[in-house]
Order: C-alpha cells, then sequence, then structure tokens
C-alpha cells in the first residue's frame, strides 16, 4: 500500500509553490465568491500545496466560541482582518468552528442555515485573499464527541451528519479549502486503545463521506489528527496506519504542538527554554519528519503556542525572553522538518479591533524564523544593584549560526572594548557603560539595548535596576490571600511550596514548585503576591508552609503560611 500510493505522491518539501491560488474580482463580501472563482487550472500535490501553506494562523476564539461567534470576547470577523492577516506574510488561515451549538440535538442534526452561511462567508473572504483556508469540527470535540465510548452509535450518527452536510454545503469551493476532520479528539470512559480506536472510525467515516460528497471534493486535501492531536509517535504511527489503508494521496496528517508541558505553563521550576525543553522540541519534530514528510506524507501543525504565552493581560507567566526564544527556534525546527505551522492566536497576538499586533517585536520575531535564524541571549535582562558599586555584568549569546555584529540603545551604536566586549559567545557590559545606562538608578528598566545579528532580529536586553523585593506579614482567608511587596524592579519567577518535611504542597503535589498564575501570581500594580483558593484550600489544615519566591534577578524571599480553617496568616521568613 504504502509503496503504490508513495508513487502517486512527490516526495520531498517543496516550499513557496503556490498553485490553485486565484484571486477574485471586488470586495468579496458575500458568498458569492466561491461561484465567481474559476477552477485551478491544474491539482497540486498534497505536499506542494500543504509546503504552500506556510506559514497558517489560526482565527481562534471565534466560530468556535460558545454559544456565539462573539461570546469569547473577539468582534464579528470582517474581510478586513484577512487582508490584515495576509498582508503580513500567512498563506494559509485555521478556521475552527463549533457546530453543535448551531445545530440540533437530534436526529437529522440540522446545522443551522444562518449558520452555516456565515462560516462560508468567512471562508470565502479568506480565500479571496488567496489564502488556503482549513476548515474543522472543533470543540464539538469535547462537547458531544467524546461520549463516543459510551453513546457509540448516536454520535457517530451525529458525526456522520454534520460532516454530510458541511461536505455538501462546500463541496463546489476550490482546492484551496481543506477539512480537517476534528480537532483534538479525546473521549471518556476509554482506554488508550480504545481511544485509537474511536479516531480511526471516526477519520475513516469523514473520508468516505468527503469523497463521495460529489464536486470538488473527490480531491479535496483532508486533514485527519491522531488522538488528542498529540505528537507522540505510537499516536502518529496508528494515523500513518490509517492513511496508508485509506490509498488517497491527498491526504494530511494534523498534530498540535505547545512545548514541554512544564515549560508551557511554569510549573515544576521550569523557567527557561533550557536544554530539556529544546530536547522536547526537537524530538517533537524529528517524529513528525520521520512518521509522515520522509515518506511522501505533508504535516499541517494544525496549533503550535504556549499554553501561558502570549497572554496580554499575564504575560508575565512565562517569562518574555524565554517565551522568544521558544518561538524562534520553533520556526527554524519546523522549517528543517517540513512542517507546515499554523499559529494559534486567541486574540492573543492579533488585535482584531485595530488590526494591529500587540507586540510587534515578537511577530517580527516569529515571521523572521519562517526564512531565518535570530540570535538570542541567555537573558533579555541585566539587572543592577540600586545601592552599591556597579560591577560588569555578562550574558551568553545563542547565535543559532549567526554571528554577533554590534550593540546598540536606540539610534547609538555602543563602542565595542569600551562599553562592552564580546569572547566567543560572551557578552560583557562593563561597569562603566552600565552605570551610564542606568542614569539615576530608579528601579525598573532604564534603558533598552539592542544585540544585532547577522541576520534575523535584534535581541533586546533590557537594563534594570533593582533592590531585594521585601514581603510584609498578612492575613486573609483561604478564598483571598494577597502577601504585602514592594518589588523594587523585580520581577517573580517561580514559586516553591513545601511542608517540613520536605513534600510539596499545592495542588500539584507532584513537585513544590507551583503552577504560575493556577496557585500564585505577582500584582505589580498592587503591590502583593496573591496565593489562589486553589492553592490554599489545597494545604493541609495547621500545617504551616515554607514559600520560596525565586525572582530573575537571582534573589529568593521564604514566607510561611498556615491555613486553619478557613483563616489563612502569612510571616515573612527572610
Amino acid at each position: 500500500m504504502r509503496q503504490a500510493r508513495s508513487r502517486r505522491r512527490r516526495a520531498g518539501w517543496v516550499t513557496g509553490l503556490f498553485l490553485a491560488l486565484l484571486a477574485t474580482a471586488g470586495t468579496a463580501q458575500t458568498g458569492a465568491v466561491a461561484a465567481a472563482r474559476p477552477a485551478p487550472a491544474a491539482t497540486a500535490s498534497a505536499m506542494d500545496t500543504v509546503a504552500a501553506m506556510q506559514p497558517g494562523w489560526n482565527l481562534g476564539n471565534t466560530l468556535d466560541a460558545i454559544p456565539d461567534e462573539t461570546s469569547w470576547g473577539n468582534p464579528p470577523v470582517t474581510k478586513a482582518l484577512f487582508d490584515t492577516v495576509k498582508s503580513q506574510g500567512f498563506r494559509s488561515v485555521r478556521i475552527p468552528v463549533t457546530w453543535g451549538n448551531h445545530q440540533a440535538s437530534q436526529a437529522p442534526y440540522t446545522i443551522d442555515a444562518t449558520f452555516l452561511s456565515r462560516v462560508r462567508q468567512v471562508a470565502d473572504w479568506a480565500q479571496a485573499d488567496g489564502l488556503r483556508v482549513v476548515l474543522n469540527v472543533h470543540h464539538d470535540s469535547w462537547q458531544w464527541i467524546n461520549k463516543m465510548a459510551t453513546d457509540h452509535d448516536q454520535v457517530l450518527a451525529r458525526y456522520n451528519a454534520t460532516w454530510q452536510q458541511i461536505a455538501t454545503a462546500f463541496k463546489d469551493e476550490p482546492r484551496t479549502l481543506l477539512f480537517e476532520s476534528i480537532n483534538e479528539p479525546a473521549f471518556d470512559n476509554a482506554d488508550d486503545a480504545r481511544k485509537a480506536e474511536l479516531v480511526d472510525e471516526l477519520n475513516t467515516s469523514f473520508h468516505s463521506i468527503v469523497r463521495a460528497s460529489g464536486g470538488a471534493n473527490a480531491q479535496r486535501l483532508l486533514v485527519l489528527p491522531t488522538v488528542g492531536a498529540t505528537p507522540d509517535q505510537a499516536l502518529m504511527d496508528d494515523l500513518a496506519t490509517i492513511i496508508d489503508g485509506l490509498d488517497d494521496p491527498n491526504l494530511v496528517a494534523t498534530v498540535h504542538y505547545y512545548s514541554f508541558w512544564p515549560f508551557s505553563v511554569n510549573i515544576a521550576g521550569y523557567t527557561r527554554f533550557d536544554a530539556t525543553v529544546r530536547q522536547d522540541m526537537t524530538d517533537a519534530f524529528a517524529r513528525m519528519h520521520d512518521t509522515f514528510v520522509a515518506k511522501g506524507i505533508p504535516v499541517y501543525l494544525g496549533e503550535y503556542g504556549l499554553l501561558s504565552y502570549p497572554d496580554y493581560t499575564h504575560q508575565d507567566y512565562v517569562e518574555r525572553g524565554e517565551a522568544l526564544k521558544y518561538f524562534e527556534a520553533l520556526g527554524h525546527t519546523a522549517r528543517v522538518n517540513g512542517v507546515t505551522t499554523a499559529l494559534w492566536d486567541p486574540f492573543s497576538l492579533l488585535n482584531r479591533e485595530t488590526l494591529r499586533w500587540r507586540d510587534p517585536a515578537l511577530f517580527a520575531l516569529i515571521r523572521a524564523s519562517w526564512t531565518a535564524r535570530s540570535g538570542t541571549a541567555s537573558s533579555d535582562r541585566v539587572y543592577v544593584r540600586k545601592a552599591g558599586a556597579v560591577t560588569d555584568q555578562s550574558l551568553t549569546l545563542d547565535l543559532n549560526g549567526t554571528s554577533f555584529r554590534s550593540l546598540w540603545e536606540g539610534g547609538g551604536k555602543l563602542a565595542q572594548g569600551v562599553d562592552y566586549t564580546v569572547s566567543h559567545d560572551r557578552l560583557t557590559l562593563t561597569a562603566a557603560a552600565l552605570t551610564r545606562l542606568s542614569g539615576g538608578r530608579a528601579y525598573g528598566v532604564n534603558a533598552t539595548l539592542q544585540a544585532r545579528f547577522s541576520s534575523g532580529v535584534p535581541w533586546r536586553i533590557d537594563v534594570t535596576t533593582y533592590e531585594p523585593p521585601v514581603l510584609a506579614d498578612a492575613t486573609g482567608t483561604t478564598g483571598a490571600f494577597a502577601a504585602p511587596v514592594q518589588f523594587r524592579g523585580d520581577s517573580l519567577a517561580t514559586m516553591e511550596a513545601k511542608y517540613a518535611d520536605g513534600t510539596g504542597a499545592g495542588p500539584a503535589g507532584w513537585t513544590s514548585y507551583q503552577q504560575f498564575g493556577t496557585s500564585f501570581a505577582p500584582d505589580y500594580d498592587g503591590g502583593t503576591l496573591d496565593l489562589t483558593a486553589d492553592f490554599l484550600h489545597s494545604l493541609k489544615d495547621g500545617v504551616p508552609v515554607t514559600l520560596t519566591f525565586h525572582f530573575w534577578s537571582g534573589t529568593t524571599l521564604t514566607y510561611e503560611v498556615t491555613r486553619s480553617g478557613d483563616e489563612v496568616t502569612g510571616t515573612a521568613v527572610s
């Protein structure tokens, strides 16, 4: 089977090929766009088509929002949104859709015609901009499809009816529209073997329904996920077997990647994009390549990002510089492994109201990673004590195949040998330069530098004045507890919680380092370190817990909390 199908595929990774993308006249403000668009002159291979979809972007938390398009904080989609996405260099858009809230829950499971028309309008707007579109069944995966193990026949009937209606409605759309069978399939009350059987059944049924529906669906690219869209080897092997058995050259494998989980959510002390986190990424993409790409099966990474970054309301959960290293490395790793990527964006990256990037520097680095590498460093911060003598400070450069060129502040170039020195991968800022850059040494960032390299975007370095933070005693309840703190220019990295016997305290009992934002969070404006109700309720009654707060300057502070019923007391230890 594999050998026969491979003869019909073109092996390899052909970048930049953009066949079958056809423009339409006018503003394309209605569903009539598809009808006006001529059929492609040629049918590109699946490998070429998916290569031409790099890079991709997700229209997250919109048509997949529950119950309606604007329920999760985004404005209604406009054609101008896709104009912006295209202008920023994206070539494809994944449009997650939750159908269940707009569908009868009983046979024949009719989808609301108005909602279906809206989905068509949005998909056509994107295609009118020359963007390929991936349309899927999204949060239905945990709303009702997850019950398939115990309600098999009804769930399968509803799933089949859903795709029969979608396939029929879109059968005349050009091949620039792709279908994805289901997002992150999960199944309650099922072991791993049964989960694999169920996702295989859904993928196979989806394939049969779409292919039998006529029109352009006969050659439309169909995207099939693993269980949970997880890139584990056993799950990808199972999907590869299903794809092999279907013997169809127009199939695409999809998985998601949100990094090594402890780093992605800042738990268990994984505050940095360290060797362990890097290796997890390297291994995951190598598995995608070896299991699929090397055998002529394209991979569409339907979502990637970090679970706790970026969130423009809480960007400190994962330190910004460490997150930037992750995004830089991911772009490179995906590229060398021939994997097409789709950036997950629920609202945190592109502001849908202003159509501007919330963090332009972050997006600049992501965009650069599509074609080149950028240099980074061991940190994006240099800390200078407010009191006492200023000393030299060093950072390790991560050149990533580039070469260091110069160091700048604003429009001015710093003097090598006077303001800084470079020895191999070691960048050292002199005490004289740091004294000048720190100025009056007010707490916080006093100067921002740029390390420039031979390619990619510059690396930002904030020169920050600080003194060790000061904690104060406090009382509160299990519903709300805030320890007063003078941050004095410093920033929190993580919190460790232990009982006297050394065991971890908190919801994550398997580690002493609790999850940032779930168990604790700093309030820099309010001057407090807040412990969450989930953390406090998990503590043993009447048993003191020692908290160690780790700050990015290297400072650690110790604090003791004791829960007595609903009351909580906190005492600064050092």
